[in-house]
């Protein structure tokens, strides 16, 4: 029993100094939300229309309900559909496209999707507008058509997306 018991410790010891070590170096930090919930309370979410070439039907209403539940869940601002909100969110789908990113002889095995936000936050208390361009990319088979990957990236679509909103909103990265 003292066997286990040292070997805990050592666990624990060592679990505890990675965890130090490497939120000191740099490597990785460990942040939450960054609001002054004194002066930021309420916030104003808007509608991300798609404005890109190739329009998903899908993607607008998915993003800016992830988004909307996202900030709900995470933050302690009062969502409000005023025009004098605290905070106000909004943006559109700027890109949405397809690109071959392999070649094996004569024909394409692997693409990719590109999908670009424009995002403004617009900071009523401060009166200060900040504009970001989200993109990210997602790679499929060349033997799916468009609408089969949409179906199969749609959720890990959504969530990046939605995950790069928040954080640029909210993390002080």
């Amino acid at each position: 029993m003292n066997i286990k018991g040292n070997t805990f410790k050592l666990i624990t010891a060592v679990i505890v100094f990675m965890a130090m070590a490497l939120s000191s170096c740099g490597i990785y930090s460990f942040k939450d939300v960054s609001i002054d919930y004194s002066k930021i309370k309420t916030i104003k979410i808007g509608f991300f229309e798609n404005k890109a070439r190739y329009i998903n039907p899908q993607l607008s209403p998915l993003l800016t309900d992830k988004v909307q539940q996202k900030i709900v869940s995470q933050t302690k601002l009062t969502r409000t559909n005023n025009d004098d909100a605290n905070l106000q969110i909004g943006g559109y789908i700027s890109d949405y496209s397809v690109s071959t990113t392999s070649i094996s002889a004569t024909q394409a095995t692997g693409n990719r999707l590109n999908v670009g936000v424009h995002l403004v936050v617009k900071n009523t208390v401060d009166n200060k507008t900040d504009e970001y361009d989200i993109n990210r990319n997602f790679d499929f088979s060349a033997n799916l058509s468009l609408q089969q990957a949409e179906t199969q990236l749609q959720d890990e679509i959504v969530r990046s997306i939605t995950d790069e909103i928040f954080n640029r909103i909210f993390s002080n990265w």
